[in-house]
């Protein structure tokens, strides 16, 4: 029991201090200068370089406005000249705009009967073959009870709505608003980094109202101009441009702001664009494809009864999109990763003592040479083994 409370009290009180052992071995020494070596490269090169940890960081505040110009001509059932006002829907968007670029056209509609369009749901041979008062939402209005002729071979029933109706299959194989592809748009983005209290505009400040007039956005020639031409921008992303204005799509606008605030790096802050397709197109699988909706334009006959003009309109919706992280020397996350740094470095003798001490020839004597213990009333050195 005594030698146990001896023991006990050895293990809690004996002190230990490092010793010096100088072993003239070149391969722990080039083990342990390659550690040191790894860890630097690691701290200077990926945490400092490329993660720049150093630095305080901060998401940006968008702001976006857009303006569309451009004309385009379709000479259908009547000439007509389309601008910004009947093409752009609605005039404007949060963060988007909407070009109208084909459309299916039904005019002179009133609410009256009329025979709904075939379809399984509303074939009749008689009367009872259509309950009256039932409407389908998927349907064309609210079946009026009665079996009528739709053409010389086909009856259908009757409904209650908007007639003549709507006849989806005529829409355009080419895009009645081809000439969209011309139209241009300007984008105003401001940005602003609230903790560095930056504040920077698309519209960069040597920008002059004359070279806004003339200028025409190209990733190659003028990547700071921020007019766009629609073509451009759906070509950029790997698109055609007619081919997506027939029945429509989505199209991502990215504006990156991601900038190093430090020394003069503000003046160097400028927006990078890219453009991708957003909406999922799948060339094995076009069932509801493309981006379309419907909307109307009301107005009184002279006999005094109202009358619409129903659009079902396909286009291309342009999604502006701005990110971006900007980053300034702080002295905070300095002193984190310093810190971090030579924690790492305070690993590098346990790990080429754990090399030398397992994987060497020599490991007996290291360890022989490793540890010693003092014993002081014989007052002399004894090697542990």
């Amino acid at each position: 029991a005594a030698d146990l409370c001896q023991n006990c009290l050895h293990a809690v009180f004996d002190y230990e201090t490092s010793r010096t052992l100088v072993i003239p071995n070149l391969r722990v020494g080039c083990v342990f200068r390659f550690i040191q070596v790894l860890i630097l490269l690691y701290v200077v090169g990926y945490i400092c370089v490329v993660r720049k940890s150093y630095q305080e960081s901060d998401s940006l505040i968008s702001t976006v406005t857009t303006k569309v110009k451009g004309f385009a001509f379709t000479n259908t059932s009547e000439a007509r000249l389309w601008d910004v006002a009947d093409y752009v829907i609605p005039p404007q968007g949060a963060d988007s705009f909407f070009v109208l670029t084909n459309m299916i056209i039904t005019a002179n509609q009133s609410q009256s009967r009329c025979p709904a369009l075939p379809s399984p749901a509303t074939r009749c041979a008689e009367n009872s073959d259509c309950a009256k008062g039932r409407s389908d939402p998927r349907g064309d209005g609210i079946l009026t009870g009665r079996c009528v002729k739709h053409s010389a071979k086909v009856k259908t029933c009757e409904v209650f709505s908007w007639c003549p109706l709507e006849i989806s299959s005529r829409l355009p194989e080419s895009a009645l608003l081809a000439a969209a592809e011309n139209f241009t748009v300007l984008i105003k983005n401001s940005i602003t980094y609230p903790k560095f209290n930056f504040h920077r505009r698309n519209i960069l400040p040597h920008v002059e109202s004359s070279y806004l007039r003339s200028c025409e956005y190209n990733t190659e020639t003028d990547p700071e101009c921020p007019i766009f031409q629609l073509k451009y921008m759906v070509s950029e992303a790997g698109e055609d441009f007619q081919d997506m204005a027939v029945k429509g799509g989505v199209l991502g606008i990215f504006i990156d702001w991601s900038c190093n605030l430090d020394g003069s790096g503000g003046d160097r802050c400028k927006p990078r664009y890219s453009f991708r397709r957003l909406d999922n197109k799948n060339p094995l699988n076009d069932v509801a494809t493309g981006l379309n909706f419907r909307f109307a334009k009301y107005y009184q006959s002279p006999d005094g009864k109202e009358r619409r003009t129903l659009v079902k309109a396909y286009g291309i919706r342009f999604d502006v999109i701005v990110f971006g992280t900007a980053g300034k020397f702080g002295i905070v996350p300095t002193i984190i990763n310093l810190a971090a740094a030579l924690a790492l470095l305070s690993l590098v003798p346990p790990v080429t003592d754990w090399v030398m001490l397992t994987c060497m020839r020599k490991r007996d004597l290291y360890k022989r040479h490793k540890v010693s213990v003092l014993m002081e009333d014989a007052d002399a050195e004894s090697v542990n083994d």
